[in-house]
């Protein structure tokens, strides 16, 4: 049973410049401008219009623009939830700049041991995660810690989460890493049962939705899960609506300042009805389309993830806003 029926996220990217170069995501190889203030303002209101409760302003690395405050600003004057997640590389420099425009702060670490993470991003960025989470809790800012979890890093959860967010009282959020074109990997069902274990603990959060859905073999297109295209509204810094999602961007759309009826018209939603359906769609299981699609649909997927759900917006006092 279809609870949502319109679009609850938007993936805006403001650029896909990266000051790190992550072995397991591509995106920085792209060449991109940045969103401009004023398309950002169109857009942001014809979200609201449309229905969508948070904007996750992505990258890239969204704090290479150096507006990003302007539109966090902008999508919290129109009373939607904003969402920010960050190699932590330029937030002590913005800190100030950003206190109190975003949600939900996401800081990236995938290792306890600097030089690994530092090798996994491509560039020494560590001992700027250790900075940003102390600037931002004198800023009064309440950062997760995005843990993207592989095979090989799998064990350092308890690290992570003893000696790093425990004691500053952070959420630890738990990224089952997934795979798209020629990146990432996959996660052995041990790993996943292990997962399980750690998403139960306290101040950790895992959708577990995640792990069943890769249990499960991911999204099967005769019988899809995913619905990225009717949930989830994808913006690329070149001003353009990206179908069926960022990861197959099979058509782009110009907004031109029309996103509320672009989106709604004929040719759009003929691109919408195909979500999950599509050959690449089978056995996906990339996380950020997933998340809205468990949200939105009574199945055995939104009964996984509702009680992570529950314990996350609990931790962030986030679902007060949601209503």
């Amino acid at each position: 049973m279809r609870l949502v029926s319109h679009p609850v996220l938007c993936n805006y990217y403001v650029t896909y410049r990266c000051n790190a170069t992550c072995s397991f995501c591509d995106i920085w190889e792209r060449p991109s401008p940045y969103v401009t203030t004023e398309n950002a303002s169109s857009n942001i209101s014809s979200l609201k219009r449309l229905g969508v409760k948070v904007i996750d302003f992505t990258g890239g690395e969204p704090l290479l623009h150096r507006q990003l405050d302007q539109l966090l600003r902008e999508t919290k004057r129109q009373g939607l939830l904003t969402t920010v997640t960050s190699n932590a590389l330029l937030y002590p420099k913005y800190a100030q700049r950003l206190r109190g425009l975003i949600d939900m702060l996401h800081f990236s670490l995938d290792s306890p041991d600097g030089d690994e993470h530092d090798k996994s991003r491509g560039v020494k960025c560590f001992d700027k995660v250790m900075e940003s989470i102390q600037v931002a809790k004198s800023l009064g800012e309440h950062p997760d810690i995005l843990f993207t979890v592989f095979e090989n890093n799998i064990h350092q959860i308890e690290r992570v989460w003893k000696e790093i967010c425990l004691p500053n009282d952070l959420v630890l959020i738990l990224n089952p890493v997934f795979e798209y074109n020629t990146v990432g990997s996959q996660l052995s069902p041990q790993a996943l049962q292990k997962l399980r274990y750690w998403g139960k603990q306290r101040n950790i959060y895992l959708n577990d939705a995640f792990v069943q859905l890769r249990l499960d073999g991911g999204n099967h297109v005769e019988n899809p899960i995913c619905l990225a295209g009717s949930t989830t509204i994808v913006i690329s810094p070149e001003n353009k609506l990206v179908l069926p999602c960022y990861h197959l961007g099979l058509k782009e759309f110009p907004i031109e300042d029309n996103l509320y009826n672009l989106y709604r018209s004929d040719e759009v939603q003929k691109f919408v009805a195909l979500e999950g359906r599509l050959p690449a769609c089978e056995g996906c299981a990339i996380n950020c389309y997933m998340q809205p699609s468990f949200a939105v649909e009574i199945n055995k997927y939104w009964w996984k993830a509702l009680p992570s759900t529950l314990k996350y917006n609990r931790l962030k006092g986030t679902w007060k806003q949601l209503f």
